[in-house]
């Protein structure tokens, strides 16, 4: 929330991001829309198409109306929130970094975080580009994973470029 906060009101509303199409405003509304499950299962888990009707619906809301909801949100996730925390933490994770790259800014991720981004990563990848199951990935911090061809370096910048964000590529050694 101190990103999303502390962005001027043009960034908040038309920044990019990493997520094509995305504002920080619709990554905040999607971010504070996974805390239900709710939407997802009436939508027949058509990820996009929720995506899609969340954002759709934060664009008629006001800054103030949406950071208030995501200060709540931060402060008291729901039970499902809760309970998803392992999975939702890497995609907060890689959410919080499509904003900040997507400004061109940097930040220094904390090790749980980057934890989470890579499993992010590596189970977007299974749906997106199936790269964790072509490469062997050499995170730094962490332990190897897979066979192929090598792909080294920090595990933040792995989990990125695994969930498609190929922007993180030029943060990583490609090797036989």
């Amino acid at each position: 929330m101190a990103t999303i906060e502390g962005l001027t009101d043009a960034e908040f509303s038309s920044a990019p991001t990493l997520c094509e199409g995305w504002a920080p405003r619709d990554v905040l509304a999607h971010v504070i829309g996974t805390d239900s499950a709710t939407p997802y299962l009436r939508g027949g888990l058509r990820v996009g198409r929720v995506n899609g009707a969340i954002t759709a619906e934060a664009g008629r809301r006001s800054r103030a109306d949406l950071t208030g909801a995501g200060r709540r949100w931060a402060a008291e996730p729901s039970g499902f929130g809760r309970a998803g925390s392992l999975f939702l933490l890497g995609d907060l994770g890689v959410h919080h970094q499509d904003v900040l790259r997507g400004l061109g800014r940097t930040r220094e991720v904390p090790e749980e975080v980057s934890a989470a981004i890579f499993r992010e990563g590596a189970l977007l990848s299974l749906l997106l580009n199936r790269r964790v199951l072509r490469h062997r990935l050499l995170p730094t911090p962490g332990r190897p994973v897979g066979r192929g061809p090598t792909v080294s370096g920090p595990r933040e910048a792995l989990g990125m470029w695994l969930a498609g964000r190929d922007v993180a590529a030029a943060d990583l050694v490609f090797g036989r």
